[in-house]
């Protein structure tokens, strides 16, 4: 796998909309605070709109194209997530991101994005896209910067984490994969299956009923996309809670439980509590880099850069 080059302050980024359209107003602040550090590219047709998807299959896959194939643009970060990239990923350019590496910067559906570019031979960054980058803290505006601009491996990360279900102790190695569980989940037996073989596999995901997470994961579990999977990282599941009418609070209790429950029948290891998905945080996190997950600590640590 290639780690592509760093990003300098000043170089030229990319926004695209590969899934669900955004309109200039949702966008300004979030470009505003990319361009505080980097030149900022988002061309008219970012804000192209038919219906749920940010334009036709083929102009989404036309703006992103241009993007892995312009020289001078050295990173690519989507402009929202939302349904649409899995449409588009036959038609994108992989020789193109193979000649010319470049971080790619997405989650959510982006997961499918991340993982063809893996398929591609090129590692991106699990982050916030632009568009959320306005509500979120100002550390973790920073932190995508660093992912970005910082060859220099994280190393342990500064997260609560707490041990959930059962398997064992000790410390697991792997490549820190995976994202939102809708998408691992309709990505099996596509060509752009996520490789869970020796992974540290991250879960989030927004909206969906407990019963609806127990249904993604015994999927995986059925199919064996989960083989050889040394560990899982849990993230935020927003809004998973149980749809009782009336109830307003965010409790995701109903969905770790859910979570615990299955991962323990597949004896897969977890650690919960990680600042990622949906929620309040989104904390960049380098796809594919070496990793250390401390289950008896709580501990994860990050081996590898984002960047070289």
């Amino acid at each position: 796998m290639v780690i592509p080059p760093r990003v300098r302050d000043g170089d030229r980024v990319a926004v695209c909309a590969p899934a669900a359209p955004v309109t200039a107003a949702q966008m300004s602040r979030g470009l505003e605070l990319l361009g505080q550090r980097f030149r900022v590219e988002a061309a008219p047709e970012l804000f192209v709109a038919s219906g749920f998807l940010a334009g036709d299959d083929a102009h989404r896959a036309d703006q992103f194209n241009r993007a892995l194939r312009d020289p001078d643009v050295r990173a690519i970060i989507m402009a929202r997530g939302g349904y649409g990239v899995m449409r588009m990923l036959s038609l994108l350019d992989a020789d193109a991101l193979r000649r010319d590496p470049k971080p790619i910067v997405g989650f959510s559906d982006g997961v499918a994005l991340l993982s063809w570019a893996e398929r591609a031979g090129v590692l991106g960054i699990h982050g916030p896209v632009a568009r959320d980058l306005a509500k979120l803290p100002a550390s973790d505006v920073a932190w995508l910067h660093r992912l970005l601009t910082d060859p220099e491996p994280p190393g342990e990360m500064p997260w609560s984490l707490s041990r959930l279900g059962a398997g064992g102790g000790g410390r697991r190695d792997g490549r820190l994969v995976g994202g939102n569980l809708t998408l691992l989940s309709v990505l099996v037996a596509t060509p752009w299956q996520v490789r869970s073989d020796g992974a540290v596999l991250l879960l989030e995901d927004i909206d969906e009923a407990p019963y609806a997470i127990d249904r993604y994961l015994t999927h995986l579990l059925c199919s064996g996309a989960l083989a050889g999977a040394r560990a899982a990282l849990v993230g935020d599941f927003t809004r998973c809670g149980d749809r009782t009418p009336g109830t307003t609070v965010d409790d995701p209790s109903p969905a770790l439980a859910v979570i615990s429950e299955r991962l323990t029948a597949l004896d897969l290891p977890a650690l919960a509590g990680a600042p990622l998905g949906h929620g309040s945080r989104n904390t960049a996190v380098p796809w594919g880099a070496r990793c250390v997950v401390d289950l008896d600590a709580g501990t994860m640590t990050l081996l590898d850069g984002a960047v070289a």
